[in-house]
This record gives C-alpha cells, structure tokens and sequence, in this order.
C-alpha cells in the first residue's frame, strides 16, 4: 500500500496524473469521515444495497447514466419515490465530498428526484386520543400521555432520565448532542398532565423515567402499540403522529406558531407552518380590515341605486 500510494504521488507531481479511485475507496472514506453523523444507519442502509451496483466502478466513470439505472433498478423493488430519492442523495453525498473534500473526481452527474408527496400530517381529536389510551397497556399508555402533552419525539420519551427532570422548576431538558435532532438544546415545559405521568414513575427506575418491568425501553412502537390501534379503530397512525398531535392542539387552541417553534425544538419556521392551515384565528382580524367598508359602501351604492329607480318611476 505505500509503494501504491507513493507511486501515485508520484505520477501525481511529476506527470498530473489523477489517482483512479473506486467507489468502495470513497465509501470507506465518507463513513470514517461521517462517522458521528447521527444519520449514518440511514446512509449505510443505502450504501449497502448500492454496493451490489456500484462496487468495483471507477469514480470517474460514474456518469448520469449509472444514476437513472440506480433509480430504476430502486423502483423496481416496490419502495416509493421517497426512497428512491434519499438513495440518490446518499450516493451524491459521497460523489461530493470525493469532489470538493478529496479532489478525487472534477464534476459529480446530475440527475432528476422523483416526485414526492407532500409532508403528511396525521393527528388524533381529543375524542380519538380517549380511545386510544384506553386501549394501550400501562407504560405505553404513560408515555403517550407525556407525549401528547410534551410533543417530545418517542427516543426523548424512552430514553429520558431523571436526570433531565426538574419537578420544582416544572420542565425537562434534551441534551443538544446526542437527544436532539436539531442540535439544539431545547427546554421542554411541563404541564400537569405532564407532571402527573412524570410523579406516578417515581421509585420505578433508577435512572429512567419510563421502563417496563423494572427494564429500559428502547422503543415504543411495538405489537402492543398495534394492537391497540386496531381495536381502537384508528388507522394509518404512528408514533410519531403523537407529536403531530400535540402541535395541531396547541395551534387549535391559539398558542402563536413562533411560541410553538421553541416549544416543539425546531430550528426554523418552515417546520412549524405545516400546522398553519389548522387555525384561522390569527387571520381573522385582518379578514375584517375590509368588512365594513365593503358593507358601507354597498349599502350606499344601493340607496343611490332606490333613489335613481324612484325617480325613473315617478
């Protein structure tokens, strides 16, 4: 390997030669360089089932042509579009930094997203919400409750510790490294629904809040969690839906979308404007900027109208 990489130094300097590096030679790179990326289950997901198509090809010679054949050979088993297109910007993700990192190609193919729909926005009434507690066992149906109350993702729910609990102040803490997905730090809050689920976990666990049978919990999205959504009649539903929840209460209940922003821990506005469309409240007044005005002057304009008819008939 030294001899290799001193030759190619060498071609390099003396001739302007370019190393010919592989793609599996900037895979390894970009995962030992990504390697604290919270993302980076995802992208070796899609790593390892283009290393079927890719490996052995040379970085230069993987052209916009590769990519639609990537897409195609994608879609044909079954996934959506939205798939298809997180693995074509894991596959752009490496072929960049192999470009503007590493100087190891001079140009990375473009190539067309397939189209996708919309953000899906799901959440339960208040009614809804009722059956659906009724139906979960005790730990699942605590936490649901903290999260409808809170809005906290399910890994800062199962994960969260006493820790990050201050009863006095009335409010959690996610730490902004390894709990936030913003990379925020973000202070959460609690409200006494909150408190309440919070104070009927003490002595359950040294160090988590919520556990299952004196054990930790890694994930709340389990058979159980199925199971009481199917008797409680309600469909198409996950977990994180819970949190969809809790924001379209409080913009139904009139809490302003920049206090939701803070409250929900996301690092823009754009996030929050999903949930816009469900009030109306902040509208309303400037809908009657024009009310009266429309209402006086069409009431003259038809007094006028009677007066000018009057006479015509007189």
């Amino acid at each position: 390997m030294h001899d290799k990489l001193k030759a190619e130094a060498w071609r390099v300097v003396q001739l302007g030669d370019r190393p010919k590096y592989k793609w599996e030679d900037a895979v390894v790179r970009y995962l030992t360089e990504q390697s604290e990326k919270r993302s980076l289950v995802t992208d070796k997901f899609h790593l390892r089932w283009v290393d079927d198509y890719l490996r052995g090809k040379i970085l230069s010679d993987i052209n916009k042509s590769s990519l639609e054949e990537l897409k195609a050979a994608k879609l044909k088993t079954g996934v959506s579009n939205t798939t298809v297109n997180r693995m074509i910007s894991t596959v752009r993700k490496v072929l960049n930094s192999a470009r503007k990192d590493w100087d190891w190609i001079d140009s990375v193919p473009s190539v067309r997203m397939l189209t996708e729909p919309k953000g899906r926005i799901r959440w339960l009434t208040r009614e809804e919400s009722k059956r659906l507690l009724a139906e979960l066992p005790t730990h699942l149906n605590l936490m649901a409750r903290f999260s409808l109350a809170t809005g906290l993702r399910e890994r800062n729910v199962t994960r969260l510790q006493w820790s990050q609990i201050d009863l006095q102040r009335r409010c959690a803490w996610i730490d902004a490294e390894e709990q936030s997905k913003s990379k925020r730090a973000i202070s959460v809050p609690l409200n006494d629904d909150a408190l309440t689920v919070v104070r009927s976990q003490i002595g359950k666990h040294p160090t988590n809040v919520f556990s299952y049978n004196g054990e930790k919990i890694e994930t709340a999205n389990t058979r159980a969690w199925r199971a009481a959504l199917k008797r409680a009649g309600i469909e198409n539903f996950r977990w994180h839906d819970l949190r969809h929840t809790w924001a379209s209460w409080h913009v139904q209940s009139g809490t302003p979308l920049h206090i939701l922003k803070e409250l929900g821990g996301w690092a823009d506005l754009d996030m929050v404007l999903r949930y816009a469309h469900l009030s109306s409240d902040h509208l309303s007044g400037h809908a009657a900027n024009i009310e009266n005005r429309n209402h006086d002057t069409n009431t003259t304009q038809a007094q006028k109208n009677l007066v000018s008819e009057n006479r015509y008939k007189a």
